[in-house]
């Protein structure tokens, strides 16, 4: 059985005076219409679920008003930051009933932020999460799908992988095209089982005043040859998206190569750090010239430094150029199937688009919300052809890790 998280309650009340009225806060938004959506009643059959047109009397008379800020995060580089584009919340079809979400991954606080802010937003609504690694919780899906016994409604993965795994097992259902519909074609399962909602891309975080962007190659597998780099880079090879990254790159240029490349970049000087955070951090104190990172942890640095001399460089159609995408899939289960549709829906919304990009600093995954700072849009990035789902195969790349003596 769910169990509600204790934690996320405590949270709650310590924050009561959060409580947004949807119609209001829509109004003082500012968050561009694109036209509104049909509703969902009869949604996947035998969901009797109420979906309709949104009550906002109801709303109004159980929430105190709101501004976009209270979905945005604060800090030196938001500044002048422009109101999203997009599907509004105001298009979507209300949230009624109770959900059941297992949530995976190292993201899960700032996510049940927003939960919190949508349970307020809609009285009649209201969620319980079980929070694990998404590779612990795919597994638990598929076990549970196999004895026909699913105990929640909705999987959320910090990576596609593990999304891809409970999809092989035939353990989700296909969401509705108006809900996946705004999200680029790379970012949704082909049949609708996984969307992405949040996109982390790889660069190469560097110090501007010891190297200019022209020093760092534009593919990956020639820095360990750059002259400029020899001795001045880090890396974290245990963590999982330095793994993933390997990953790619087994994938794209074979295990010889990566492997190859792994002694090379040793043979280099590279340094390792427990995690990409200090990595990005190091770089802007000027400890690393440049190094392996995910683009958001060098703007958690200069959101709370911004004077620091710290930068991105983004290679090109390699694995140094990855994007994977946390993402949400609906289970198959015929309860609430309905709902949990809905709901991603409203993760896909400009307001909760703005949420993620300006609290975790991730990639919107709407066209019409801008991506924070300088970066540049997500599809201006020249990324690998690689099937995201993929990345879960990490056993051959902890085996060359292994064998090129980096772990």
């Amino acid at each position: 059985m769910m169990t509600a998280d204790d934690s996320r309650r405590d949270d709650r009340a310590a924050t009561a005076g959060f409580r947004p009225s949807r119609r209001r806060f829509l109004a003082t938004s500012g968050v561009a219409v694109t036209g509104a959506l049909a509703g969902c009643s009869g949604l996947f059959g035998g969901d009797d679920g109420d979906y309709g047109a949104p009550n906002y009397d109801a709303v109004d008379a159980a929430m105190e008003a709101a501004a976009l800020s209270e979905f945005q995060g604060s800090g030196a580089i938001l500044e002048g930051r422009p109101a999203p584009g997009g599907r509004s919340m105001e298009e979507l079809p209300n949230l009624s009933g109770e959900l059941a979400i297992y949530l995976g991954g190292g993201e899960g606080g700032l996510y049940l932020d927003l939960f919190d802010v949508l349970e307020e937003v809609y009285p009649e609504f209201s969620y319980t999460s079980q929070s694990k690694p998404s590779s612990e919780l795919a597994t638990q899906i598929v076990e549970e799908a196999r004895a026909n016994q699913l105990q929640a409604d909705l999987f959320i993965s910090i990576g596609a992988g593990s999304l891809g795994t409970v999809v092989e097992e035939d353990a989700t259902r296909p969401m509705t095209d108006e809900t996946v519909e705004p999200v680029p074609e790379a970012f949704v399962e082909p049949d609708n089982n996984w969307v992405g909602v949040a996109g982390r891309a790889r660069a190469i975080p560097y110090n501007t005043e010891q190297l200019d962007d022209g020093d760092l190659p534009d593919n990956v597998m020639e820095f360990p040859d750059a002259n400029a780099l020899q001795d001045v880079m880090g890396w974290a090879p245990t963590y999982g998206a330095f793994q993933d990254f390997v990953t790619a790159m087994r994938l794209q240029e074979g295990e010889d190569a990566t492997l190859q490349w792994l002694e090379d970049m040793q043979a280099a000087g590279i340094q390792s750090y427990d995690n990409e955070f200090l990595i990005s951090d190091a770089v802007s104190t000027g400890e690393l010239a440049a190094g392996f990172a995910n683009h958001y942890y060098a703007l958690r640095v200069l959101n709370g430094s911004p004077e620091r001399p710290l930068d991105l460089h983004f290679t090109r159609g390699d694995a140094g150029s990855l994007v994977n995408v946390s993402g949400a899939a609906l289970l198959d289960r015929d309860e609430n199937a309905g709902l949990a549709d809905v709901f991603v829906r409203h993760l896909l919304s400009a307001e909760a688009q703005e949420f993620f990009a300006t609290r975790t600093y991730a990639y919107p995954m709407l066209p019409g919300v801008q991506p924070v700072g300088d970066l540049p849009p997500i599809d201006e990035l020249e990324t690998p052809d690689i099937d995201l789902t993929e990345l879960a195969n990490t056993g051959p790349t902890t085996d060359l890790l292994t064998e090129a003596g980096v772990l």
